[in-house]
């Protein structure tokens, strides 16, 4: 039977990261979503990305076989992948180099590449954590038998399941350089409590009310054993947040820099109003932003645009502070945007997160571009969802 449109689903994972690991991929017909083959093997020790990437050629390797000349959709939960093979992001990880080469290879001309949600992507995801459990090792044939025509050298890589390339069996080496951000929310300011619209530069600028400067002295106090290897405070220019750095670089005893990037979006003519009142007064509008990641309020900024102002922000830092650990204090938009890009997620997530006042978020970036949030979201013990407080470094 000829297949004219096949979807490849594929996933990995690492418990561990790097640690043991495996991939699962499903290949389906598009017209009907009957699954025609799927794979789920392990692949040793290896970082998520790279069974992510393991995952994707497993199930360029089913289509090669099981539905050849058709036309190929993949659809991944790991927006890594999916931005890298869509051409949108470079690769630098020297591991990822060759797999994403390798995918490249055996994708069909025309292969497209879909970021769903991980509900979205369950099969793959189930397949590879049986692989990872011991379960499961290799293809499953389901409605299909390869193609008389198939590639021989692909057929005997389905019939002996393998990692990809030699580098997902290394796995990864942890890189020597790593620069650590610990990103400080702002203490609240008579706008927080009122839950008014508060941007950066452009609006009303509130400071700090006393509640928050003893926010942010409880705060200071909490990551103090952080002293010796901080190199600055970094503060959005922005007055409750230059505010918060001036409390926390004096306990910590280091200067305060500024960097405009990471200032909170501008809300434009909303900035001050409570969002009953923008919901009154700018109905339309605000529907409008609720539903576009592109869409500012009048004299404000997009979420899309801020984003780039927030990454641009990142490079710099890096590049300045490369290896060192960085004190970042800015707003709750900002740290949302560099969560989700660090995890990978897209910035629909910001969404999806809360940020408490005058808390602690960490996050790693290594000199191959890899990321790993470290914490999240984190009080110190009195104000206190953090447990005992100990703090995780």
């Amino acid at each position: 039977m000829t297949r004219r449109h096949v979807i490849v689903e594929a996933d990995g994972g690492s418990r561990g990261n790097p640690g043991p690991a495996a991939y699962g991929a499903v290949l389906k017909d598009a017209e009907t979503g009957a699954v025609i083959a799927e794979d789920g093997t392990p692949i040793g020790i290896a970082t998520n990305n790279v069974a992510e990437y393991s995952g994707l050629i497993a199930g360029l390797r089913l289509a090669a076989v099981y539905a050849p000349g058709a036309e190929v959709e993949v659809r991944m939960d790991s927006k890594l992948v999916v931005e890298q093979m869509s051409g949108h992001w470079r690769v630098k990880h020297p591991d990822l180099r060759p797999l994403m080469e390798e995918a490249t290879r055996l994708a069909p001309a025309g292969t497209t590449y879909t970021w769903v949600p991980r509900a979205l992507n369950a099969d793959a995801d189930r397949l590879a954590n049986e692989a990872m459990d011991g379960v499961r090792h290799g293809v499953t044939v389901v409605g299909a038998r390869p193609d008389p025509g198939a590639d021989d050298s692909l057929l005997e890589e389905i019939e002996d399941p393998k990692p990809p390339l030699a580098a997902a069996a290394r796995g990864w080496s942890p890189p020597a350089e790593t620069t650590t951000l610990v990103l400080v929310r702002h203490g609240v300011t008579p706008h927080t409590r009122e839950k008014r619209f508060s941007g950066g530069l452009g609006g009303a600028n509130p400071g700090l009310s006393d509640e928050g400067r003893s926010q942010i002295r409880q705060t200071a106090e909490w990551i103090l054993p952080l002293a010796e290897q901080s190199a600055a405070v970094v503060s959005s220019p922005v007055r409750r947040t230059l505010e918060s750095a001036e409390i926390l670089a004096d306990t910590l005893g280091t200067a305060v820099d500024v960097e405009p990037g990471f200032a909170e979006v501008e809300f434009g003519h909303w900035d001050g109003l409570t969002f009953a009142e923008v919901m009154e007064r700018f109905p339309e509008e605000l529907e409008r932003w609720r539903g576009s990641l592109d869409t500012a309020p009048e004299g404000g900024e997009s979420f899309r645009a801020v984003e780039k102002r927030v990454l641009d922000a990142l490079a710099r830092l890096r590049e300045r502070f490369a290896g060192r650990t960085v004190v970042v204090v800015s707003h709750v938009t900002p740290i949302k945007i560099l969560i989700a890009h660090a995890v990978g997620a897209p910035l629909e997530a910001v969404y999806r997160m809360e940020l408490a006042p005058a808390s602690v978020t960490m996050v790693s970036y290594f000199s191959d571009d890899l990321s790993s949030m470290r914490l999240y979201n984190a009080l110190p013990p009195g104000r206190d969802h953090f447990g005992s407080g100990t703090i995780p470094w």
